[in-house]
């Protein structure tokens, strides 16, 4: 298959950023997904408007997955409409890519890179930096994933369209949420006692305060498998509660 046209891969892009603005509980993200397929439906229907309008109906039912990595089925799809795949096995495969991306999309994303770049910017904050430097560290961070995964998607739904599950299952992606458990811990463990320490003067709360916030995180991640879990929530309570001291003996 030839390589996606620059023209096709950025208008692709730019609609995948709208994949959610006509959300609905009947359909979820379809429409938005019919939207951003429009460029390549249109690129093989040519001037046949009815059949154009056939496709789009098609690819307008259900679909839910991660926002982010909609861009993974975007770019199959349409390598999957312009090699002339059969209707249902296209049907077959939107159905079937859906749990994988929203999956990881969720675990990596909402689990772990949202709360690391919320923390990192609080943490920012607390050490005396003007608040909008704290937004703008907490955007440019944010943000450089949020777009590099939905280029990264794309690249990777053109380059393997149907088999594009398969790829997801061996992508370091996948491991990847596993690996940000430590610095999220990091960083919690390092805005708690701080949090902790502005809150002083308020009659001792400081104290109590940062001791339950590292019981209830050592708590949710008790359960967790893994070494990296278990690592995460010792690498917590040990910065939280040298913390804890430090701010007793100073006040």
């Amino acid at each position: 298959m030839a390589a996606l046209s620059r023209a096709l891969r950025l208008r692709l892009l730019l609609r995948s950023l709208l994949v959610q603005a006509s959300w609905n509980y009947r359909t979820m993200q379809g429409a938005g997904l019919g939207f951003a397929l429009i460029p390549a439906l249109a690129r093989l229907c040519r001037d046949d408007r009815a059949e154009l309008a056939k496709s789009l109906r098609r690819h307008c039912g259900f679909f839910n997955a991660h926002p982010y990595l909609s861009t993974v089925a975007i770019a199959a799809l349409a390598r999957m409409e312009l090699e002339g795949v059969d209707s249902e096995q296209v049907e077959r495969f939107k159905r079937a890519i859906v749990s994988p991306l929203g999956s990881l999309g969720d675990r990596l994303v909402w689990a772990r890179w949202r709360p690391l770049c919320s923390l990192l910017a609080f943490f920012i904050f607390l050490m005396g930096a003007p608040w909008w430097v704290a937004v703008g560290v907490f955007l440019a961070s944010y943000n450089a994933v949020h777009l590099w995964l939905r280029v990264w998607g794309l690249r990777l739904g053109w380059r393997e369209g149907r088999e594009v599950g398969r790829a997801l299952m061996g992508s370091p992606l996948r491991r990847l949420p596993d690996r940000l458990t430590i610095p999220l811990a990091a960083v919690s463990g390092a805005v708690v006692p701080l949090l902790a320490l502005a809150l002083g003067g308020t009659a001792g709360i400081g104290p109590l305060f940062t001791i339950g916030i590292a019981l209830a995180l050592a708590i949710a991640g008790y359960g967790r498998p893994g070494l990296a879990g278990r690592l995460a929530v010792l690498g917590l309570l040990v910065g939280s509660l040298a913390f804890v001291i430090l701010g007793i003996s100073i006040w």
